[in-house]
């Protein structure tokens, strides 16, 4: 009996880190999609990738070394996006996912690195906030810090 109880928590923990394991890859899986659809400029799948209530928050240190928080609407993030001319180019590059699920909550943490006209133009952490609707991962806030040094 004792070693039916200790195959059946083996299982179960088992089973619940492969579920873990799925859901952690379908959050990646967002924000992957999220960075497609930056880089290309496509409004309409970012839309798509969030819900319409989604929150977008800056932390920066001004030029008088203040810590600010900016707050900006997702739709403003969205036209500001579509008008960045052909002549700039700019690449957010992701050091690394470290990726919390519970339930139908997920956070996302990727450090990154913002390229502009392939130069640094500042680095920090992003941090995504997702939920579960029904089978898909929807975007509800995302938060990031924004460093002028140390982006090496």
């Amino acid at each position: 009996m004792k070693k039916l109880f200790t195959l059946f928590i083996i299982l179960a923990a088992t089973a619940t880190y492969a579920q873990s394991s799925e859901e952690e890859k379908s959050a990646k899986k967002l924000v992957d999609d999220f960075f497609v659809a930056l880089h290309a400029q496509d409004t309409l799948a970012l839309r798509n990738l969030a819900d319409p209530g989604i929150k977008l928050q800056s932390i920066f240190t001004n030029k008088e070394g203040e810590t600010k928080l900016i707050t900006e609407t997702y739709g403003k993030f969205l036209e500001s996006l579509a008008k960045i001319p052909d002549t700039i180019s700019f690449k957010e590059e992701l050091h690394d996912y470290e990726i919390l699920v519970n339930g139908k909550m997920a956070n996302v943490l990727t450090p990154y690195t913002l390229y502009v006209n392939e130069k640094i133009s500042h680095c920090g952490v992003n941090s995504f906030q997702l939920y579960k609707e029904d089978k898909d991962w929807k975007l509800i806030y995302l938060v990031d810090t924004r460093e002028l040094t140390g982006c090496e």
